[in-house]
């Protein structure tokens, strides 16, 4: 059974891989993909709304004869990370108690 990951965790997962270092899309994507069941087409939105939203900018850096585009997380977004933590444990610890009927 597939459940439809919500907004805030491909946030949540994005912050949290680009906390770590700075890393281009098709990284991103493939990090992401090794937890959870998602399609390379739902990263790049993700990261554009996040651009958008002043939690991470990204640059330019030239790889074999191409560019390649790196995503560099800012305070905000270390800041909105920590938002994302706080309430995911809260869910988790909300949802478990009720699927494990406590």
């Amino acid at each position: 059974m597939d459940i439809q990951v919500p907004t805030v965790v491909l946030d949540g997962t994005v912050l949290s891989i680009l906390s770590k270092e700075d890393t281009y899309g098709y990284v991103i994507t493939k990090t992401v993909q090794e937890h959870l069941n998602i399609s390379e087409s739902t990263m790049y939105p993700v990261l554009r709304r996040l651009k958008k939203n002043n939690y991470l900018t990204n640059y330019d850096e030239p790889f074999e004869g191409r560019i390649r585009r790196y995503y560099h997380i800012t305070d905000e977004g270390v800041a909105r990370l920590e938002e994302i933590r706080t309430a995911w444990s809260d869910f988790d610890k909300s949802v478990n108690a009720l699927l494990e009927g406590e």
